[in-house]
């Protein structure tokens, strides 16, 4: 080989190596600090940028410090959820940023730029989640911009009230088993037993959404809860870990099973989907949420309606969020009426005049339960399923006056929101359903503070399913049963993708 042709290369190699070393720079170091210089000059308050990891490793020594003791059941959670947040909130008021690796995240609480955000879906775009969260919440949660809107607008028709209600009878199957199953937990002798609500409603939550979702196929619904579940505890564990890009590509034992949970999880749903294609073109009838999507998505053009894949990511997001959504709201609805007696002979007096002695709850009757959608209104409040939403800026945007440079992202921590005393009052940390009286606009004095599903036109789509199925679950649990907290009860709240009880919800139910 030449000399000029080893001098060539010896050029090329150099290039390459500085132009990687410059974009490097610019990604770890000169961006982040432009960012920073933009938003200081505003007059806003941050942390200081530490390169590449920002305040990850920080926020994560903060939650291990935070869930290292359990709290008191009238203590604010936020300090096990939101640790850095809570102390910038604190120290430098309503907005601030902190940073996210090399991006800074601006924190807004002011429900005038709240409302903002919310609405301006196209200029205020879905932030990436993180990869492996996106194995359990990809689809439409995950999607921005015209794709959002064209897969919305296919699953639209699954959650209309009308499908909800065909479904009802499905829940109060799979409620009624549940509660079957805890009065054969007491024993002749006994009027009372201790029971660890949380994996019973775990379950209850899956079987309704594996009976819903996938219909004669639940069977397979319910093997994939079992992938998620242990998927979605690798993740939390691996959150947990000291921050090293690229760490998720590493063929470490947890990788290695997470790989092959997603590769499971697939092959059932791609043979669910393929079962009911076969099924739909032979013009059997499928009524659950799955049949709903496949027909809605048929009548859609070639062009915009969904591949077999998108449609397996949109089972997975039914799977996991219809899941996830309803059983937190049950254990810790459980939890605060153990606290609170007298709410909770509030709820069952209600279920008794309402119902009376009709033991199969119809759609109208428990969307008469009045007193109960104050009580769960209020457990939203203070118990968030998902304790921040995160939306990216792709461009200069005005957000009252702040103006956001591009490459920025819009953190609402929605559980200091949800509990702030300039919006809620200085009873805001107190268990006051009757806030929920006159309805959400009169306790949120028409504000954009109250958000457990999110707002405008990204709304959770599944809320109404979440709210009836929940309806019927304590309803029937109120008819049977009056519970306590139990001795053994630890209160520890933490975020594992939604707001978990740690160490479980540990009662004691009295058969009535």
């Amino acid at each position: 080989m030449s000399f000029s042709v080893v001098a060539a290369l010896v050029v090329v190699v150099v290039a390459v190596v500085l132009l990687w070393t410059w974009r490097i720079v610019k990604w770890v170091w000169i961006e982040p600090k432009m960012l920073e210089s933009c938003l200081r000059r505003q007059g806003l308050a941050g942390t200081p940028y530490t390169p590449l990891v920002g305040d990850i490793k920080r926020n994560v020594n903060m939650l291990m410090e935070s869930r290292s003791k359990p709290i008191s059941i009238t203590d604010d959670i936020t300090p096990r959820l939101l640790p850095l947040a809570l102390k910038m909130f604190s120290s430098h008021g309503k907005t601030f940023f902190i940073w996210i690796g090399p991006v800074p995240a601006i924190m807004i609480t002011n429900p005038e730029q709240i409302k903002e955000v919310f609405n301006k879906v196209y200029d205020f775009e879905k932030a990436a989640t993180f990869p492996l969260v996106r194995l359990l919440a990809g689809g439409l949660a995950s999607y921005k911009g015209d794709k959002w809107a064209n897969h919305r607008r296919i699953i639209n028709p699954a959650f209309h009230l009308e499908k909800i209600k065909n479904m009802v009878p499905a829940f109060y199957h799979c409620c009624r088993e549940v509660v079957c199953q805890w009065e054969k937990l007491f024993t002749n002798k006994e009027s009372s037993c201790e029971v660890d609500v949380w994996p019973w409603l775990v379950n209850l939550t899956a079987d309704v959404i594996s009976h819903t979702a996938f219909g004669s196929s639940y069977k397979e619904g319910q093997r994939i809860f079992q992938l998620q579940g242990e998927l979605a505890e690798l993740i939390a564990q691996a959150f947990k870990k000291s921050y090293i890009p690229g760490l998720r590509f590493y063929p470490t034992k947890s990788n290695r099973r997470m790989k092959a949970i997603d590769r499971e999880i697939d092959l059932i749903l791609r043979g669910i989907v393929s079962k009911r294609e076969n099924a739909r073109e032979a013009a059997a009838a499928n009524d659950d949420l799955l049949g709903i999507l496949l027909e809605s998505n048929s009548e859609e053009s070639q062009r915009y309606g969904m591949s077999v894949e998108e449609v397996m990511q949109e089972c997975k997001l039914f799977y996991f969020a219809g899941q996830e959504t309803t059983s937190v709201l049950l254990v810790w609805t459980m939890v605060l009426l153990s606290h609170h007696q007298d709410w909770q002979a509030r709820a069952r007096e209600e279920v008794r005049q309402i119902l009376g002695d009709n033991n199969r709850p119809d759609i109208d009757s428990l969307s008469s339960l009045k007193v109960m959608t104050m009580i769960f209104n209020e457990v939203l409040r203070l118990y968030p399923p998902v304790a921040q939403l995160k939306r990216a800026v792709n461009k200069e945007m005005k957000l009252g006056e702040l103006t956001l440079p591009a490459g920025v992202h819009v953190y609402i921590p929605t559980a200091l929101v949800h509990r702030d005393p300039e919006l809620w009052g200085d009873d805001a940390a107190d268990f006051k359903p009757e806030r929920f009286k006159d309805g959400v606009s009169k306790a949120t004095k028409n504000q954009v503070c109250f958000f457990p599903f999110g707002w405008g036109p990204r709304i959770c789509i599944g809320q109404s399913f979440a709210l009836l199925e929940a309806k019927m679950a304590m309803a029937l649990i109120l008819q049977r049963f009056s519970f306590e907290l139990s001795p053994s009860y630890v209160h520890a709240p933490q975020t594992v993708m939604t707001t978990r009880p740690q160490f479980g919800a540990h009662l004691i139910l009295h058969k009535l």
